[in-house]
């Protein structure tokens, strides 16, 4: 007779108490980035997979299936719709995810009729261009944005009101000019954004520090202008300042985690919130999150919803103010 998942997932929680490795799961876990591979979903998906194996739970990579569209929007109505009981399917979100779902961008759907998981890890938002580019500080590119904003062009992943878009309208209405007078291109996720800001077809992008994980070596293609964090971020972008030390008041956080479906029965959402509470909290997970360029924020649980919820209203507010609400 088949194992059920949620039992499954309650020994391997206990073996990794243990600090013991154990086989992989009957039911192989899987994770869906709601994105083209590049970006920060994908990031998220890459995070669970190495710590799902470094930990032993999973003897291979677990698989990661890419569902573009709507940044999030197809994702989440397949699981909603088509997809509603699969315990073994992670399905990664960020707070561009929440955004969309404040200001109506998912449809019919809410932010309640899926089961959050997880958050692991928090995420920052940078203003970045190519290193040939004739601006070297935010001051300077607030400078050339008030002189002509039809000359400088930002990339986002994600359509107008996704938070790409929203950090870009703010950077904008920073320099003095109107948020639409902005010129901007949407690109599906953070891979084909960079990609676009590489080959010179855009001048900026409002992405987020994470993405940056494996894009700046010495002499490499990008340079960061400002992190959009309260402090200084360690690690790589230690030496980047923030936007409010150049004068502009603009912090932006980002959460990144998992949902599961609405149909999951409680004790396999139980089992996995259990797991990711001890993989989070060992050593070996704060190593490769700051690999892959997060921060630390662990939360499971009603501690977890209870920071959604604040974040979504937040973003709610945002969206009242540029009109975005549908």
């Amino acid at each position: 007779m088949r194992t059920s998942f949620w039992k499954l997932l309650a020994g391997l929680a206990i073996t990794v108490a243990a600090g013991a490795a154990t086989a992989a799961p009957y039911d192989t876990p899987s994770c869906i980035a709601p994105a083209k591979p590049g970006g920060g979903f994908d990031l998220t998906c890459k995070l669970a997979r190495e710590a799902l194996q470094a930990a032993g739970i999973t003897q291979q990579p677990m698989p990661i299936a890419y569902v573009p569209g709507g940044v999030g929007a197809m994702a989440f109505d397949t699981i909603v719709t088509k997809r509603r009981g699969e315990p073994g399917t992670l399905v990664a979100y960020s707070s561009g995810s929440l955004l969309n779902l404040a200001n109506g961008r998912f449809g019919r759907h809410t932010m309640e009729q899926v089961q959050w998981l997880t958050a692991i890890g928090a995420d920052y938002g940078v203003v970045l261009v190519s290193a040939s580019a004739p601006y070297r500080t935010l001051r300077e590119l607030l400078a050339a944005l008030k002189a002509d904003p039809s000359k400088v062009s930002f990339a986002a992943g994600g359509t107008i009101g996704s938070q790409d878009w929203l950090k870009a309208a703010l950077v904008t209405e920073a320099a003095g000019v109107p948020y639409k007078a902005m010129r901007f291109v949407a690109f599906e996720g953070g891979g084909e954004a960079t990609a676009a800001l590489k080959g010179g077809h855009v001048q900026v992008y409002t992405g987020d520090a994470s993405e940056l994980a494996d894009k700046l070596p010495p002499g490499g293609p990008f340079r960061v202008l400002a992190v959009m964090s309260e402090q200084r971020l360690p690690g790589r972008l230690a030496d980047v300042p923030t936007a409010r030390e150049q004068g502009v008041d603009l912090v932006w956080p980002t959460v990144r985690g998992f949902y599961l479906g609405p149909d999951v029965p409680e004790a396999d959402v139980k089992a996995w919130s259990a797991l990711f509470e001890r993989l989070m909290a060992t050593p070996e997970f704060d190593r490769l999150r700051e690999r892959h360029g997060l921060y630390p924020l662990a939360k499971t649980g009603p501690a977890l919803r209870d920071y959604l919820r604040q974040q979504t209203q937040h973003y709610t507010e945002i969206a009242d103010r540029f009109g975005l609400r549908r």
